[in-house]
């Protein structure tokens, strides 16, 4: 009996990954066309989910009369994204992106629709639930389709190209979420998104199924499979590790939102999941900095905790203590979309390839400077536009951090390792996500943060220190990760 060929198996060869003449080597070129407007439509549709849920969230809560669970709502969508971007990097390896994207785009729209439909607060919480398993899918099987169907020299505009599609939403959607919530009701900003994702998917699928579809290679001689051509199973060991990574995540985040003595109980039991599990998870060495891949999925969590735990208490900043309306207050980090995407897109620019590791370098200092400058506002003299500045060049810095450690991530991994190390660098974006805002908000509460009332007559502000005590360590934080930026590439 002879053993058919990789084709004939529906297993695609890295060498067979297909190719196009230099004239047309464009993301919108003719071959790339469709494919890149599929793909980053998605996730324009995710950047517009993003933005918009979270302006109708209050009103749901408050709905379902499910307010002391607010954060669950927040906290069950990341803990399941965890194990869905694990579960995604396995399943990607092994059969292709097709499966996982398939199965997370409908993810995603059936716990939007089970948001949406909800009566109690915790049918909403578990369609956060059934949601987020479905983002973290998608968002790895994304970074596989790039890593297979794009040559090496088109992922940086491809990677900027997801960079911009979040200008458009930034803007948009919290003034068209507020208005649909005002004029028809909370439930259709959930319920009409799904029905928005069927034109990229249109577009998207039969390109991914003919470019990306399949195993990148056929398995080892050792494997347990008694079929030739046959992919491995998943890692069991990993889906393991993954399950703890999320239930751990959970706990700590538990623990944080309840500062009293009892809550060390689940923060120490979240801790010992978590610790074991990451280690399990994530590159060898990743805690040390080891050079190259390691110290890349390290460098992405960093800057993105840093950033986004830093951020996540500017608009209170300037609410409570310069006085502006929560409007102002939002568009004051405004510009910070536009940016991100020009940092993006100058790291795209072949000019600069040669000096990815510079750009990431100066991108840090930039993220720190931010941070370092945000709190100055607290002191009255110093004009409040001092914040929009810092941060229009703070997410400048982020644009040429995040698209550089997704294009090298791709350039370090062997294409049937494109799946678990892309899972690795979204678990190290999401768990210092949490544990930064985690560690930044503890410190907030113990400092006078929890002070903050609000009343048509008096406003009653948190500590200055408080919100000191959450910018400066996050700016130290991305000074460590400017050091990190030295150690991106092997010796």
């Amino acid at each position: 009996m002879t053993v058919p060929e990789p084709r004939d198996a529906d297993v695609v060869d890295a060498d067979d990954l297909p190719s196009v003449p230099a004239v047309d080597e464009t993301v919108l070129g003719r071959a790339y066309r469709a494919l890149s407007f599929g793909i980053v439509s998605v996730v324009l549709l995710i950047a517009f989910e993003a933005t918009a849920v979270g302006t109708a969230m209050p009103v749901a809560a408050r709905e379902l009369d499910g307010v002391p669970l607010y954060a669950f709502a927040f906290s069950g969508y990341f803990t399941t994204s965890l194990f869905g971007m694990v579960l995604s990097g396995q399943w990607s390896d092994r059969r292709g992106p097709l499966g996982p994207l398939t199965t997370g785009i409908a993810s995603f729209g059936a716990g939007l629709l089970l948001s949406g439909t909800a009566g109690a607060m915790w049918v909403f919480i578990l369609g956060r639930a059934v949601q987020g398993l479905g983002g973290g899918l998608v968002i790895v099987a994304l970074y596989v389709v790039v890593g297979r169907a794009y040559p090496e020299r088109l992922r940086p505009a491809i990677m900027a190209a997801f960079a911009a599609s979040w200008i458009l939403p930034s803007i948009v959607g919290p003034l068209a979420a507020g208005a649909v919530t005002e004029q028809l009701g909370w439930r259709w900003v959930f319920i009409g998104i799904p029905v928005l994702v069927v034109f990229p998917l249109a577009l998207a699928l039969p390109q991914i199924r003919r470019r990306a579809s399949g195993p990148v290679s056929a398995p080892e001689p050792d494997s347990d499979s008694s079929a030739p051509g046959r992919p491995p199973s998943l890692n069991r060991r990993r889906i393991r590790l993954a399950l703890a990574i999320s239930l751990g995540a959970g706990l700590l985040q538990y623990a944080a939102q309840d500062l009293r003595p009892l809550s060390l109980v689940p923060g120490a039991a979240g801790l010992a999941l978590l610790v074991p599990a990451v280690l399990g998870l994530l590159p060898r060495g990743t805690y040390r900095a080891a050079r190259g891949l390691p110290s890349v999925v390290l460098l992405r969590g960093v800057a993105a905790g840093s950033f986004i735990a830093a951020e996540s208490f500017v608009p209170l900043m300037l609410v409570t203590q310069r006085g502006l309306s929560p409007t102002l207050a939002g568009f004051s980090l405004a510009a910070g979309g536009g940016t991100w995407a020009l940092g993006s897109w100058v790291q795209s620019r072949p000019r600069f390839e040669p000096y990815r590791e510079r750009l990431t370098t100066l991108g840090m200092l930039l993220v720190a400077a931010a941070i370092a400058t945000a709190p100055s506002v607290l002191i009255d003299s110093v004009p409040v536009w001092t914040v929009a500045v810092a941060w229009a060049f703070g997410c400048f810095g982020m644009g040429l951090v995040i698209s550089s450690t997704s294009v090298l991530l791709l350039q370090l991994s062997a294409p049937e390792e494109a799946g678990t190390n892309s899972a690795a660098l979204q678990i190290s974006d999401g768990l210092s996500n949490v544990v930064l805002l985690s560690a930044g908000g503890a410190a907030f509460a113990t400092l006078g943060g929890g002070t903050v009332t609000h009343t048509t007559t008096d406003t009653t502000a948190s500590h200055p220190a408080a919100f000191t005590a959450v910018f400066l360590p996050m700016a130290v934080v991305a000074l460590v990760g400017a050091w990190v930026t030295t150690r991106l590439r092997e010796r």
